[in-house]
């Protein structure tokens, strides 16, 4: 699966748990990758298709492109997991994180 495919299948997901999505632009996307709204919230979400472990760069990116964009909370979710320090960063600044687990977890549940 390609990023751009990741991150189709995660606006799939919300959209599955009840949200409206829309993915931003491919490139410039300011750390957002899919908005998802629901009860007049929205949440910035970050899909990451790594091989490798996530790291604090997402928490930055997603960080910013809450305040960019004007959106209630932040989520990064990947295929992969996190670094230690990623969680840290996550935790400070009330990001929510999705890992492998939870990812699965999801799609057991709604698909």
């Amino acid at each position: 699966m390609t990023g751009y495919e990741f991150e189709q299948f995660v606006s799939d997901l919300f959209k599955k748990m009840g949200y409206t999505t829309q993915l931003t632009k491919a490139s410039g996307d300011q750390g957002i990758d899919v908005i998802a709204a629901r009860q007049g919230r929205k949440i910035g979400i970050q899909a990451k298709c790594y091989s490798n472990l996530v790291t604090n760069k997402a928490i930055q990116e997603v960080s910013a492109g809450i305040v960019h964009y004007k959106l209630d909370k932040g989520i990064v979710v990947t295929n992969s997991h996190f670094t230690n320090s990623a969680r840290e960063l996550a935790l400070s600044n009330r990001i929510i994180l999705w890992d492998r687990n939870m990812l699965k977890e999801k799609i057991k549940e709604f698909y």
